[in-house]
């Protein structure tokens, strides 16, 4: 049956009763198909293995044999973490949980016949799927910028290759260059990222490029740890950072990535290395799947199933969801609910009500550990913030430093959830 927001399911008692009842199949296991091996494909598709205890067939597509999380690629470029240590591979996946991995791109989704067609030639039956793609970048949100130029002005966006780019050009900037930093609008993904960057881009440059100045073009009036982040630039960084906000040009921003310039509001600077971090939308997937609403995919909190097709799942930065931040926590979170859905909807097995939470740790410089988070709850139009918390600016050393290996222990954890 298709959906719309008219018809979709509108309380979370008529959701619990239709999730409990098992999916009847003509022969074989029910069978699940999770696109995208992210925080939250990876997660979703381990806990439906794991917890159904083989009672589910479950796939999971995705392209790169080993993936990069784009959470902690910035401590990456600052010199904190090597390449290696953020990158994972989906051995585990296929041997510990029996996960038939695919590494191929998911290039159409034929909802009426429940099918996922792959670049490769293959197609993919489903009962259920979880798309979970993360993110693209739209089209011409920065003047003179296209996905062509990336290897001029990297997104680094996406970790792995881009990042090492971006580390690079850095690194090779001449003494006293300048680098620059073109900051997206919102929503997108891991909102304090940009401003992370801007902190351990800063940090390299002062043990290796101490004259060096930064400029970053904001097309917003503020940013998430805003006063934190501008706190620790004045400690650490003084002198380094210039950032420029809408009310000041910010927003009025063009590249040319052959004659290596930013405009800014009419003036023209020469530059030396550029992170063009443009508007993102939902990963293409979910466009060709018909799923998305303007640029993202809007669904239920209380299942993360599409408001338009039922059987689909849609996670992370690519749902349009209420109130929760874009970010790999949210992702993990948001694919636990999924899970236990689908497992509901498939195997009669109980659900719970939903709850999500998050936290966001950003570092500043050597022990300098900043985070904001909050808990969440779904209700009929969205998952919806309960409290929250920030850190404060004047912290006392010992706690930002604990902050900070707080987060190390967090990568850990959530890469073992992921992956292990």
């Amino acid at each position: 049956m298709k959906l719309d927001r008219r018809n979709f399911i509108g309380s979370s008692a008529a959701i619990a009763a239709a999730l409990t009842a098992p999916t009847v199949m003509a022969s074989g296991k029910p069978r699940v198909v999770v696109v995208g091996g992210g925080a939250g494909g990876a997660t979703a598709a381990r806990y439906i293995a794991k917890d159904s205890k083989g009672a589910i067939d479950v796939t999971l597509v995705e392209p790169t044999r080993s993936y990069y999380t784009c959470f902690f690629s910035n401590l990456y470029i600052g010199g904190f973490r090597t390449l290696d240590s953020i990158g994972h591979s989906y051995g585990n996946l296929a041997t510990e949980y029996g996960i038939n991995v695919v590494h191929d791109w998911a290039v159409g989704i034929d909802r009426g016949a429940k099918t996922v067609s792959l670049a490769g030639g293959s197609t993919l039956n489903y009962d259920r799927l979880i798309l979970s793609p993360g993110i693209d970048f739209i089209d011409g949100s920065v003047e003179g910028w296209t996905i062509n130029a990336q290897n001029k002005m990297p997104h680094a966006y996406k970790a792995g290759s881009q990042t090492e780019l971006l580390k690079a050009q850095i690194e090779a900037m001449p003494q006293g260059g300048i680098f620059a930093m073109v900051a997206p609008p919102n929503p997108y993904r891991c909102p304090p990222g940009p401003y992370e960057r801007i902190s351990m881009t800063a940090h390299l440059l002062k043990a290796k490029n101490p004259t060096a100045k930064i400029i970053v073009a904001d097309p917003k009036p503020k940013f998430s740890k805003m006063g934190l982040f501008q706190e620790g630039w004045g400690n650490h960084y003084s002198g380094m950072i210039d950032w420029i906000g809408s009310e000041f040009g910010g927003g009025n921003v063009s590249v040319d990535p052959d004659a290596m310039t930013v405009t800014i509001d009419g003036e023209v600077t020469k530059v030396d290395a550029c992170n063009v971090i443009p508007a993102m939308k939902a990963g293409r997937i979910c466009e060709i799947a018909g799923i998305t609403e303007g640029n993202w995919a809007p669904v239920s909190g209380h299942t993360m199933q599409s408001r338009i097709d039922e059987n689909i799942h849609v996670l992370g930065d690519a749902s349009a969801q209420g109130d929760m931040p874009k970010s790999g926590y949210s992702a993990n979170s948001q694919a636990k609910v999924a899970a236990m859905a689908v497992r509901g909807a498939l195997t009669g097995s109980k659900v719970f009500p939903a709850k999500f939470s998050n936290t966001c740790w950003s570092l500043i410089d050597t022990n300098d550990g900043v985070k904001v988070g909050a808990t969440y709850e779904a209700t009929d139009e969205k998952i919806a913030k309960i409290d929250g918390f920030v850190s404060k600016t004047g912290e006392a050393a010992d706690l930002r430093k604990a902050t900070y290996e707080e987060s190390i222990g967090w990568y850990s954890g959530i890469t073992a959830d992921m992956f292990s």
